[in-house]
């Protein structure tokens, strides 16, 4: 079996953090390097965004590859413009399959734009389509707050195309799979619900002293911790209001600090962001200078570092999804406390592996933060029903769920 993966629009091989580089990129490259130990054959199609990378590479292991697809200019664009470099996207990928003399089975295709581009693959191919969407536009227009947060009725109609189009679409929760049928009309039999998993070789537990040690955290120091990309929608504005209210309550000990991971913290002339901006003033006004830092995006290899020596991680999105993030953190024993939200609805049991807490109710986060903070024996009661909770979406089952909805797509 061998199966064309697409993410047209972000690398799975890029840094994360960024603006287009989150928990997608996160779950191609550990789907396609799990069913790669499962012996099936890929490649990765995505744009090239970078004309000094090479166009193949080899960082997935297992003969699989992942190809950068000229299509358009080699540097990143918005995603608005992105889709008028579908068609070329397309060609060049037939042209790479001519040249590489390669027969797909499969098309397994991540985002909406990827959909486009894999429909019109399957009319030269004759393969099947799996797809996955990570995020929908009509959810995150209901929860955005401002216009420039809302990618436009395009994205829609395109969603809409791909969901009558495709064979099948994996959707990671329960929740989701309503959305896809409530929202755009999906028809229920070709969603399969298969979860996102977790690479537990590489998230796990460690010692708390030599995780802080590894990233520079004084033993002393208590950190809380946020990981992800630096935009409205990820609610860091609550959890600094949260942490205001700490202050203000006489609840913030001297030691306590938030480490924020993730994002561009400078725009293309080297000044801070517009998000940046706002968030560093909200940090000033509540005298948060000290206690509060901007890490920018960091590499995966040291995410379990920061996630063992948290004393929790703080997700207050608006909206997620699934949220790899929360998984991977529980994965090394940390607690949770997230938005009532998407897919963190299904991954946090509150009470049990962390907690849930409303959205944008800096009040109530505060209170949890709290309540964590002065119970060591919860704190750890917690992490560990949590790594136990997370051992769960070892890739090992995900992958084998999604080889089997494969197989039945395929003639015998």
């Amino acid at each position: 079996m061998r199966i064309a993966l697409l993410s047209y629009h972000t690398c799975p091989l890029a840094t994360l953090g960024g603006k287009n580089a989150g928990g997608m990129n996160v779950y191609v490259r550990d789907l396609a390097r799990s069913l790669g130990r499962e012996g099936i054959q890929l490649d990765v199609f995505t744009r090239s965004q970078d004309e000094h990378v090479p166009h193949v590479l080899h960082d997935l292991g297992f003969g699989n590859r992942v190809a950068h697809i000229p299509a358009g200019p080699e540097y990143p664009l918005p995603k608005n413009e992105l889709v008028s470099y579908i068609p070329e996207f397309v060609e060049n990928i037939l042209e790479f399959s001519r040249k590489k003399e390669c027969c797909y089975d499969l098309i397994h295709s991540h985002y909406w734009m990827s959909g486009i581009a894999a429909v019109e693959l399957a009319k030269s191919w004759d393969a099947p389509i799996v797809q996955m969407f990570h995020t929908l536009e009509k959810l995150k227009q209901q929860v955005a707050q401002n216009e420039e947060e809302k990618e436009g009725d395009y994205r829609i109609d395109g969603e809409k195309q791909v969901i009558s189009m495709v064979d099948k679409i994996i959707a990671s929760t329960a929740t989701e799979k309503k959305h896809l049928v409530n929202l755009y009309e999906a028809d229920p039999k070709k969603i399969e619900i298969i979860s996102p998993g977790v690479d537990l070789s590489h998230f796990y537990p460690i010692p708390p002293d030599e995780a802080k040690e590894f990233v520079g955290v004084p033993p002393d120091k208590r950190m809380i911790l946020f990981v992800g990309r630096i935009e409205p929608l990820k609610g860091i504005k609550t959890l600094l209001k949260a942490i205001g209210h700490l202050i203000s309550n006489g609840e913030a000990e001297e030691n306590l600090c938030l480490a924020v991971i993730g994002g561009d913290l400078q725009d293309g002339n080297g000044n801070d962001s517009k998000e940046m901006k706002l968030l560093c003033q909200l940090r000033d006004e509540y005298g948060l200078q000290e206690m509060v830092t901007f890490l920018g995006k960091q590499s995966q290899d040291t995410l379990p570092y920061y996630y063992s020596a948290a004393e929790m991680l703080i997700m207050p999105s608006h909206y997620e999804s699934f949220g790899m993030v929360a998984l991977e953190s529980m994965a090394c024993g940390t607690p949770v406390i997230a938005s009532h939200v998407g897919g963190l609805i299904h991954l946090v049991e509150d009470g049990v592996t962390g907690y849930h807490v409303p959205v944008d109710d800096p009040a109530a986060l505060s209170n949890r933060i709290s309540g964590l903070l002065k119970d060591k024996a919860l704190r750890y009661r917690m992490g560990h029903d949590a790594f136990a909770f997370a051992k769960k979406f070892d890739w090992r089952y995900i992958s084998e769920r999604m080889i089997q909805v494969y197989r039945g797509l395929l003639p015998e």
